[in-house]
């Protein structure tokens, strides 16, 4: 995890209204360095122990921000993002949901020639347990120190897989939330390309949803990575054409169905359970089959 998120990691939280000062507070008392926060017009002002900056250059510059956490609303976001890539920060994490389609596909051409990585939108975010960094709005209280690292679409089906792995006495390096929208920064392949190279991971749960192949594409990451992977594909029951809770999760086709991509995620020697309540006993089965546990 400490490839995203670690103890270094100094956070400005773009859109300082009341969902930004709730999350900063809770983030600052986890551990996390929280730098400042960005509202444009409210420059120099302090909130809740927080300093305010009008651009996030201003808090680059001055507090060495190289995280960006966004709630900023989704009409907005989309110039929030590119805000943050125009200021070089690293590492970009959009918790807004439903930004609209046009203005994402804007935000990944540009990102397509940027040196910044972005996280969502859509997206619960990240947190490294073990460095006691938290950029999202995960609640911590689930979350036990270990060696499992967790990635998924769905920010609610984080915490109940996170929860499912602690009541099994199973601790998580930390998780990755990678967006429910239909365009978002880091694919899942992405991520499993980070836990696969974190040396404080040593197996990881993946969590899809129907629609797109996005599963498909982690099922060819997953045959080249030596870390075992147990998945779990969200929106079975869904009647193909209808939308379920997240923009991306609609079946438009063949492959965006839970079985093709359950296929493709057994095909590649993935452990695959069918009921989101399986995830703990069955990683515990797999970590103690791998002589990790």
């Amino acid at each position: 995890m400490s490839l995203l998120l670690d103890e270094n990691s100094k956070v400005v939280i773009q859109g300082f209204g009341a969902a930004g000062q709730r999350e900063a507070i809770i983030c600052r008392d986890y551990g996390t360095n929280v730098v400042a926060g960005v509202t444009p017009g409210k420059g120099g002002q302090e909130i809740e122990g927080f300093p305010i900056r009008n651009t996030v250059q201003e808090a680059v510059d001055e507090f060495h921000a190289n995280v960006s956490l966004i709630f900023v609303p989704a009409p907005f976001a989309a110039d929030a993002i590119l805000e943050a890539n125009s200021a070089n920060v690293p590492v970009i994490i959009c918790i807004t949901e439903n930004i609209p389609v046009q203005d994402m596909m804007r935000v990944k051409r540009v990102l397509n020639n940027s040196n910044s990585t972005l996280i969502g939108p859509n997206c619960p975010g990240i947190i490294n347990i073990g460095a006691h960094a938290r950029a999202g709005i995960m609640p911590i209280d689930v979350y036990m120190d270990g060696n499992v690292g967790v990635i998924s679409r769905s920010g609610t089906l984080v915490y109940e897989a996170v929860d499912q792995l602690t009541k099994a006495g199973i601790g998580q390096s930390g998780s990755i939330g990678v967006g429910g929208d239909p365009i978002i920064g880091t694919s899942q392949a992405q991520a499993l390309a980070l836990l696969e190279n974190d040396p404080n991971t040593a197996a990881i749960v993946l969590i899809g949803e129907i629609g797109g192949t996005a599963e498909q594409e982690a099922a060819e990451y997953i045959k080249t990575m030596n870390k075992p992977v147990v998945a779990f594909i969200a929106g079975a029951t869904a009647p193909p054409g209808r939308r379920m809770g997240h923009a991306g999760a609609i079946i438009a086709g063949a492959a965006g169905t839970a079985e093709a991509k359950q296929q493709a995620l057994r095909d590649a020697g993935a452990t695959v359970v069918k009921n989101p309540g399986e995830i703990g006993s069955q990683m515990l089965a797999v970590l103690k089959d791998q002589g990790l546990a």
